[in-house]
C-alpha cells in the first residue's frame, strides 16, 4: 500500500519517513488509535516504503517488484500475526487463516475487528492470539532475509493476545534478530503488558477529520449524503463505510420513528384521538411485518435520536450527530424531549427492547410504548 492512498495523517507520514530516511528506525513501533482512523494502512505502507528500493522522500515507488509484492501481501519478508478463532482442535496459529486475512485487508484496509470475526464466520465466538504464534513468530524472524532488508512483523490486534504468548513474544522484543521490525497494531494498548508496550515506540494515530472522510468518500462516488455520513462516523472512516452501508435501513428506522412521535404528539397534546388508532396500526403493523431483530434495531434507533434530540435543546452542534434530515426534524421535535421526561422515555425504549428480546408479545409491549410515548410527551 502507498502512503498516498492513505486518508489525511499527514503528520504520521511525514514522520516515518523522517524515519527510513535519516536511519532511525526502531525495532518496534506501536499505532495505535479508534477503529477504522488508518492504523493498518499506515502500517502496510511504512512496510512497503522501507522495502521498496527506489522510494522518493515521500513514498514508495509502487512499481518496482518488492511493491508490486506487497501491494498483494504476498513479500517473503511481511508478516502478520493476528488473533483467530480455535474451534475444537482446530488450528492455533495465524497461517492457516491467511488466505482469508489477505482478501479481507485487500479489499478493505480500514478493517476491524468485527470485519475479521465474519470473514471467519465466528461473529459469536473470542478470537485470541495464543501462545502457539509466538513460536511461529520467532521462527519466521529467524529465516534468512529474502532482500538485504527488513523483516517486518505486523501484529494486529496484540490485545488479544494470551499470556503465554505475551510474555514469549517479550523476550523476543527484548533482544530482537537484526533488521527485524515490529509493527504492532492496536486499538486498545491498555490491555497490552506494561512490559510490552515499555519496548515499543509510541505513535498514537488521532481520528480523521469529517473534512477528509468526506473528500474520500466524494472521490469514491458515495458523496449523495457524504456531509452527514461524517458527521456521524466520528473520525472513522470504517465507519462512514459501515453507515453508507446502513443508509436506507436508517432512512426506514426515521421514517418509523417520526411516525410514533408525531401521533403520540398529536393524541397527548393536541387531543387527536384519530392518531391514537394510528398508533394502533403502527404498532401491529411493526409487529406483523418485521422480526425481532428488526424491532430491537427500531428500539435502539429510537433511543439514539431520544438522546440527539435533548442535547440538540442545548444548541451545542459540535455534540449532535444527526443527519441534515434528522435536524431539521429536530427543529420543532426536540422542545418536547426535556428534562422532565428524556430519562424515563429512554428507560420505556430500553425496556420494550429487552421484552422484545425475551420473546414477549411485539404488538402488546410496542402498542404499551406508543401509550407510554403519549404521556411522556405532555411533560
Amino acid at each position: 500500500m502507498l502512503l498516498k492512498q492513505i486518508i489525511g495523517q499527514q503528520t504520521i507520514k511525514h514522520e516515518l519517513c523522517q524515519m527510513v530516511q535519516l536511519d532511525r528506525v526502531p525495532h518496534a513501533l506501536l499505532l495505535s488509535g479508534a477503529s477504522g482512523v488508518g492504523k493498518l494502512p499506515l502500517a502496510l505502507a511504512f512496510a512497503q516504503y522501507i522495502a521498496c528500493k527506489h522510494r522518493t522522500e515521500t513514498d514508495a515507488c509502487g512499481v518496482c517488484p518488492t511493491c508490486l509484492q506487497y501491494s498483494k501481501l504476498q513479500h517473503p519478508d511481511l508478516h502478520f500475526a493476528f488473533p483467530i478463532v480455535k474451534v475444537d482442535k482446530g488450528p492455533e496459529i495465524c497461517d492457516d487463516y491467511m488466505s482469508a486475512f489477505r482478501d479481507m485487508v485487500l479489499a478493505n484496509p480500514y478493517c476491524d475487528a468485527d470485519d475479521w470475526t465474519q470473514a471467519m464466520g465466528a461473529e459469536k465466538k473470542q478470537s485470541v492470539i495464543y501462545e502457539k504464534e509466538s513460536s511461529e513468530i520467532q521462527r519466521k524472524l529467524s529465516l534468512k532475509a529474502f532482500g538485504d532488508g527488513y523483516k517486518v512483523m505486523i501484529v494486529w490486534q496484540p490485545e488479544k493476545m494470551n499470556i503465554a504468548c505475551a510474555n514469549k513474544l517479550l523476550k523476543l522484543l527484548e533482544e530482537p534478530p537484526e533488521m527485524t521490525l515490529f509493527l504492532f497494531v492496536s486499538e486498545h494498548p491498555e490491555q497490552l503488558l506494561p512490559t510490552i508496550i515499555s519496548r515499543l515506540r509510541p505513535m498514537p494515530v488521532p481520528r480523521l477529520t469529517d473534512e477528509q472522510i468526506v473528500e474520500k468518500l466524494i472521490t469514491d462516488g458515495q458523496g449523495t449524503t457524504a456531509n452527514d455520513v461524517a458527521r456521524l462516523a466520528g473520525g472513522s472512516y470504517r465507519e462512514a463505510l459501515r453507515l453508507m452501508d446502513a443508509e436506507d435501513r436508517d432512512r426506514q428506522l426515521f421514517a418509523e420513528f417520526q411516525e410514533l412521535m408525531r401521533n403520540a404528539w398529536l393524541v397527548g397534546v393536541k387531543k387527536n384521538y384519530e392518531a391514537l388508532q394510528k398508533l394502533n396500526d403502527w404498532s401491529q403493523t411493526l409487529a406483523k411485518e418485521t422480526s425481532r431483530e428488526q424491532q430491537c434495531a427500531f428500539l435502539q434507533f429510537a433511543q439514539r435520536l431520544i438522546r440527539e434530540n435533548f442535547i440538540y435543546n442545548y444548541g451545542e452542534p459540535t455534540l449532535n450527530y444527526q443527519t441534515s434530515d434528522e435536524q431539521q426534524f429536530s427543529v420543532k421535535f426536540a422542545p418536547y424531549i426535556n428534562e422532565r421526561n428524556v430519562e424515563e422515555l429512554t428507560e420505556q425504549f430500553a425496556r420494550a427492547e429487552a421484552q422484545i428480546m425475551q420473546n414477549a408479545n411485539a404488538r402488546m409491549v410496542l402498542f404499551d410504548l406508543c401509550l407510554q410515548c403519549i404521556v411522556l410527551i405532555k411533560k
